[in-house]
Formats: structure tokens, C-alpha cells, sequence
């Protein structure tokens, strides 16, 4: 495969992952409250569960989740309650440091189980499976392929969301500019939530 084929995949993944919704906000605020070294494990765990997803949409898995509505209702109800706290933990939170309602940035398996219950997610690896099918000489190398793309292109984009939250928590000197951060950032998570009932 050469790079002229890869490149729409890589460009669609670069869209997919850096635009803004619930993993991006808590990385902004993770960033912001933190720093980078301590929101790693969140970033790592968000981009291993889009990897999972791209695998699992490549292998045909996903199709099964989406076929019994019970467990994804379920799935949508669990994830929306686990998003709300912490939107509501954020939003009341204060400057970085001084607050310790948030004692600790989300865990590994907290961002993994996040992403796993992501619809957005499984749109766009489902989407991405069924579109770049042919760049692959079967679903153990299309798997691989998206898992890895969509994996990288993730750790990336959360990346640039943790260091924009850094730079936010260095220009932020009061503690009503804190709090006008925090409940932005809150309300853009719960907000993202609606995009789980769609």
C-alpha cells in the first residue's frame, strides 16, 4: 500500500479525533488541572480504546454491539451517569491545585471504559472499516491498519487538547476565571452527552 492510498484514511482519522467532544474536553481539563505527565494515562487509555474499536469495527465486532439494543442502551446509560459526574466534579472544581474535589485525573480504564461507550467512537470506525476495506488484504490487516491509525492519531490529538488546557491554566490568574473555565468546560461535557441519544 502505498502512502498515496493511506493518506485519506490518515486525513479522516485526523478529523475523527481532533475535533471536540467529551474525551477532548476532559484532556483540556485534565491538561489544565494536571499537567501533562499525570493526564498520560488518560490519553493513553482513550487512544488504546479507539484503537480497540477500530480492531473490533474491522473484525466485524461492532455490528454485534449495535445489533442488541439492550446492551447498548445500557452501555448509553452507564457512560451518560459517568460523564455527568464528572462534568458536575469539573464544574464545581476551582483553580488546579487549590480545589481538591478532583483529587486525581481520570484512570486508565476510566478513559478506556469512556471511549469504549463513545458512539461517536464506533461511528467513526465503523465508518472508516467500511470505507477503507480496501486498502487491506483482509480484516487482520484492515484491524491492524485502522487500530493503529485511529490509536496514534488520537494519542496526538489529545495531546494537543491536555497542552492547550496547560496553557489555559497559565494565562488563568483569579479564581472567577477558574471558575468560568471549569463550568464552560462542564457544560461542554454534558453537552456531548446528547450526542450519545441521537
Amino acid at each position: 500500500m502505498s502512502p498515496d492510498q493511506i493518506l485519506p484514511l490518515i486525513a479522516f482519522a485526523a478529523v475523527a479525533m481532533v475535533t471536540p467532544g467529551a474525551t477532548t474536553t476532559l484532556a483540556t481539563a485534565s491538561g489544565a488541572h494536571f499537567g501533562f505527565r499525570r493526564s498520560l494515562p488518560f490519553m493513553i487509555g482513550v487512544a488504546i480504546g479507539v484503537a480497540g474499536m477500530a480492531v473490533a469495527a474491522a473484525a466485524g465486532l461492532a455490528s454485534l454491539l449495535l445489533a442488541m439494543p439492550s446492551l447498548e442502551l445500557a452501555m448509553k446509560l452507564v457512560g451518560s451517569a459517568y460523564l455527568l459526574w464528572l462534568a458536575v466534579k469539573i464544574g464545581r472544581s476551582g483553580p488546579p491545585h487549590l480545589d481538591r474535589s478532583i483529587a486525581n485525573p481520570t484512570s486508565f480504564l476510566g478513559a478506556v471504559w469512556i471511549q469504549l461507550q463513545n458512539p461517536k467512537g464506533w461511528a467513526v470506525t465503523l465508518g472508516a472499516a467500511a470505507s477503507f476495506s480496501e486498502l487491506a488484504r483482509g480484516a487482520g490487516e484492515l484491524a491492524a491498519l485502522l487500530g493503529t491509525v485511529f490509536g496514534v492519531l488520537a494519542l496526538l490529538s489529545l495531546m494537543l487538547w491536555c497542552v492547550a488546557g496547560l496553557l489555559l491554566a497559565r494565562l488563568l490568574r483569579q479564581v472567577w476565571q477558574w471558575r468560568v473555565l471549569n463550568i464552560a468546560l462542564a457544560l461542554a461535557l454534558a453537552t456531548s452527552i446528547l450526542t450519545m441519544w441521537r
